[in-house]
């Protein structure tokens, strides 16, 4: 967990690289590539430093994103369209080719790795400051709560890092929320260019406008929302989108934050240890879907009926709970945002803990 400043503060100060600085380095005629000696200049490490947790998130996202993408096409479809896990699979596979499963993987993995990078960035910001408003009201600080070795998360840690993660969520949607339409867009594509080809009861075909076309590509859809429905058109179904992601990031950085906390810190041991990060990562994953996923499935159904709509009116749908359908595609959702956190956290965790050891 960071510490006070927000970051562990582990450094290496044995002055083992100024020795290895000293000696000079093997010549590239005796098998070492000057590469593999490549150390970076002190502005670099400065800079690191710096921006260390924008660093971290950013690598993070990229790895995470590509690695559990194909279960979030199954989750999109399965969400949309009704039926098993092994079925969608099965029949995305056989239709599309195994391409359709990251199909649309483009605009996430610019746009998950920019919005978790200012994500990030936000919360750490908000984090600090409701520290210190906290710390002012009531003279206890959430922060060295959080690091204290024995102590447990309570109501101070909880209104910090939830705030903290609701603020993130809610100002990050505006960015959000167009990527995620088109990304929406792209996995639901061939399916709906397939129903389009089918044969209704009456023995019409059904209009062909009112499927995406599988070449549309990202862009294309986003200039076809334009054209229908204005700018407004890349904000569709952005209410339900923001009440998912405040509701749902400050659940994931509470939880993730507590969890680690009761792994390490409470029991005395790293706050970064992997066994503490991956545990945190995880379970921070699989509390916040289960939590906010009917409204997901609210928001994928809308998303999905505005798309092929056109310019026509769509009734945004009720929230569901505890109803049928409310949570199709659980299963999936759940195993991907365990697995994807767990990569993510890992990973960030990791870099931090390597940035933070350069010598500066």
């Amino acid at each position: 967990m960071p510490g006070k400043d927000g970051e562990p503060e582990n450094r290496s100060n044995n002055g083992a690289s100024n020795d290895a600085a000293s000696k000079k380095p093997s010549s590239p005629s005796k098998g070492n590539s000057s590469i593999f000696n490549f150390q970076p200049s002190q502005d670099v490490k400065v800079w690191a430093k710096r921006y260390r947790t924008e660093i971290a998130a950013s690598s993070s996202s990229v790895l995470s994103t590509f690695v559990a993408f194909p279960l979030d096409f199954a989750k999109s479809r399965m969400q949309t369209f009704g039926g098993g896990f092994m079925h969608t699979v099965k029949d995305a596979y056989k239709a599309e080719g195994l391409r359709a499963f990251w199909r649309g993987v483009g605009p996430p993995m610019i746009s998950v790795t920019t919005v978790r990078t200012i994500s990030f960035s936000i919360y750490q910001k908000t984090k600090y400051f409701l520290d210190r408003s906290i710390t002012k009201l009531t003279g206890q600080s959430p922060l060295v709560i959080a690091n204290a070795p024995g102590s447990y998360p309570n109501l101070y840690t909880f209104a910090c890092f939830g705030g903290a993660g609701a603020v993130s969520g809610a100002v990050i949607t505006t960015l959000s929320c167009p990527f995620e339409l088109t990304k929406l867009s792209e996995q639901l594509a061939g399916k709906m260019a397939r129903e389009a080809k089918a044969v209704d009861s009456t023995g019409q075909r059904v209009n062909p406008a009112s499927a995406l076309n599988v070449k549309t590509g990202s862009w294309n859809t986003a200039r076809r929302l334009v054209r229908d429905r204005g700018l407004r058109g890349l904000y569709c179904g952005y209410h339900l989108h923001l009440l998912r992601d405040t509701i749902g990031t400050a659940i994931y950085f509470t939880t993730y934050e507590s969890v680690k906390q009761l792994m390490a810190n409470a029991r005395g041991r790293n706050p970064t240890s992997p066994y503490a990060v991956v545990v945190a990562g995880g379970l921070c994953g699989i509390l916040t879907v289960s939590s906010i996923y009917p409204v997901d499935v609210a928001k994928t159904v809308y998303q999905k009926a505005l798309l092929s709509a056109g310019s026509s009116h769509v009734p945004r749908p009720a929230i569901r709970v505890f109803q049928a359908g409310a949570y199709r595609g659980l299963g999936v959702s759940v195993a991907r945002s365990c697995i994807l956190n767990m990569i993510f956290f890992s990973n960030f965790e990791m870099v931090k803990k390597r940035i933070n050891a350069l010598d500066t």
